[in-house]
C-alpha cells in the first residue's frame, strides 16, 4: 500500500517523535509514504480568519503536490489540524469554481495549477484501522500492552465536520478504542475523548486553555489511566507540555504521560522505546510503561522547556523557514 505523505510542520520538530514512530510502524504494516516535494505550511488554524484568499493559496499548493504526485489520489496526514486544513480545502475548492479560480491566479504566479481530479485527503488513523485492518496488525503482535490502562484521546477535528465522509462517530468515537484493545491494552472508559485540547488557546486565554485541559486530564485520571494516547501533535502539546501549567493553575498533581498511537503500536510489534522516539515527551512515560516491561531511555538533558509563543509552528510558516 502507497500512500503520498504530508507530515506537516510540527513533526518535523515539536512532534518528532510521531514521525519517527509513524516511519517505524509503516514498513512492518505493509505501508509505503511518499512525502511530498516542498510542502509548506498548511496554515494551521486562524490564518484563514486573517486571509480566506492566502490560506486557501496555500493549501491549495500542497494539494496540486499530492495530485502531480498520483498516488491513487489518497494524501495521508498524521496531524489533525493539517488533515482538517487539507481536507477542507479540497472539498471547497472542488465545490467553488469561482474561489478555485482565484486560487489558480495566486499558484500560478508559481507555475502551479489546481485541476478538478479530486484528491481524498485522509488520516493516519483511517489508514491503519481500515486499509491495514485490525485483523492484520494482531497478527504481528508480539509484545502485548497488556496490563496497560489507556485513555484514548481523538481530539475534536478528525471526526467532525469530516468534509470528505465520516470513518468514525461524531461524539463517541472507537477506532483508537478498538485499536489499543488489538494490541493488548485495557481501554478506559474515557467520556471526554473527543473533546477539545483547546487547540492555540494556550497563546491566546490562558484561564480557557487551563480549563480544557484540565478537564480532559481529570477525566483520564478519574478512570484510572496509566497513559493518554492520542493522534495529534497539538493535542499531544498542550497535554503534555501545559501539564504542569494545569498543576500550578489548579493546584492538582497530574503526572500522566501523554503518547502517539503510532508509538503504541510500535511497541506491541516488539520495537524498542528508542526507535519509536519515546523519550522526548515532558511527562515521564517510564512509570507507566514500566508496568509492561518496557525499558526508556534516561531523559533528555537539560529537560524540555514549556515551548514559548516564538517556538510554535505559526500560520503561514513556510517548511524551510
Amino acid at each position: 500500500m502507497k500512500y503520498s505523505y504530508y507530515p506537516g510542520c510540527s513533526l518535523e520538530k515539536n512532534a518528532a517523535a510521531y514521525n519517527i514512530s509513524t516511519m517505524a510502524v509503516a514498513k512492518p504494516l505493509g505501508i509505503e509514504f511518499d512525502e511530498l516535494d516542498d510542502w509548506n505550511c498548511c496554515g494551521a488554524t486562524e490564518y484563514i480568519a486573517l486571509n480566506k484568499m492566502a490560506a486557501y493559496t496555500l493549501v491549495a499548493r500542497n494539494l496540486v503536490l499530492a495530485k502531480q504526485k498520483g498516488v491513487d489520489q489518497h494524501l495521508v496526514a498524521p496531524c489533525s489540524a493539517c488533515f482538517l486544513n487539507l481536507s477542507k480545502a479540497e472539498s471547497y475548492l472542488a465545490e467553488d469554481q469561482a474561489l478555485a479560480q482565484k486560487v489558480n491566479v495566486a499558484l500560478g504566479a508559481g507555475g502551479l495549477y489546481y485541476d478538478e481530479r479530486r484528491l481524498r485527503v485522509r488520516h493516519l488513523l483511517d489508514i491503519i484501522v481500515n486499509d491495514v485492518g485490525y485483523d492484520a496488525i494482531a497478527a504481528k503482535v508480539v509484545k502485548p500492552l497488556k496490563g496497560l490502562r489507556i485513555a484514548p484521546y481523538y481530539g475534536c477535528l478528525i471526526v467532525r465536520p469530516a468534509f470528505q465522509g465520516v470513518f468514525d462517530d461524531h461524539e463517541q468515537p472507537q477506532t483508537l478504542d478498538k485499536l489499543m484493545k488489538t494490541l493488548g491494552a485495557k481501554v478506559i472508559d474515557f467520556p471526554l475523548k473527543a473533546n477539545c485540547c483547546g487547540g492555540h488557546m494556550t497563546q491566546i486565554s490562558e484561564p480557557v486553555a487551563m480549563d480544557l485541559i484540565n478537564r480532559i486530564l481529570k477525566n483520564a485520571m478519574d478512570y484510572e489511566a496509566d497513559l493518554i494516547v492520542t493522534l495529534c501533535p497539538m493535542c499531544q502539546l498542550n497535554l503534555d507540555a501545559y501539564q504542569e501549567n494545569v498543576n500550578r493553575f489548579y493546584k492538582t498533581n497530574y503526572h500522566l504521560p501523554v503518547l502517539y498511537f503510532t508509538q503504541m503500536i510500535g511497541l506491541a510489534l516488539g520495537m524498542s522505546a528508542q526507535e519509536l522516539g519515546i523519550g522526548k515527551e515532558l511527562v515521564d512515560a517510564r512509570p507507566a510503561l514500566a508496568k509492561i516491561g518496557v525499558e526508556v531511555p534516561e531523559p533528555e538533558a537539560p529537560k524540555k522547556k514549556r515551548p514559548s509563543k516564538e517556538e510554535l509552528p505559526m500560520p503561514g510558516m513556510r517548511k524551510e523557514e
